[in-house]
């Protein structure tokens, strides 16, 4: 059984702050689970370009509001409390957060991540040979 406290999580090295969001990864892919789990913010008025090529995505709003829209579409979903959007195609994404609002999700991810990853120039997270050797290289330097 594993069990972990988000407030232990949120001040070790779980805790992941990026440009326009943090996120605290509570599952990953040492836990051998077959996916990751992670409670991310959405930093208020943040407007984050995303594509994970190389996952899907599960998505939950605890609270907060902002939006998501489908770069492919144009269409565009309300983010608020207990919505769900999946990126089950990989879909090229923009998620905004209400100017001055936060928004806490929690998110799934499949494959699951190993909590190193940061998003690329095209939004996309590296498959796992590719952060390896990423990681492989930065340590050569």
């Amino acid at each position: 059984m594993i069990v972990r406290n988000l407030a232990d999580a949120e001040r070790g090295e779980r805790r992941i702050d990026s440009n326009g969001w943090t996120s605290v990864r509570m599952l990953l892919k040492d836990d051998a689970m077959g996916f990751s789990f992670h409670i991310t913010t959405i930093h208020p008025g943040a407007e984050l370009r995303m594509h994970y090529k190389n996952h899907v995505e599960c998505v939950y709003c605890i609270s907060g509001t902002g939006s998501i829209e489908n770069v492919a579409t144009g269409e565009r979903h309300p983010v608020r409390p207990g919505v769900m959007y999946a990126l089950d195609q990989h879909d090229l994404h923009i998620l905004r957060a209400d100017p001055g609002v936060e928004i806490v999700t929690a998110c799934v991810f499949n494959p699951p991540l190993t909590g190193r990853e940061v998003h690329g120039a095209d939004g996309a997270y590296l498959t796992e040979a590719e952060q390896l050797a990423l990681d492989a290289a930065t340590k050569a330097a």
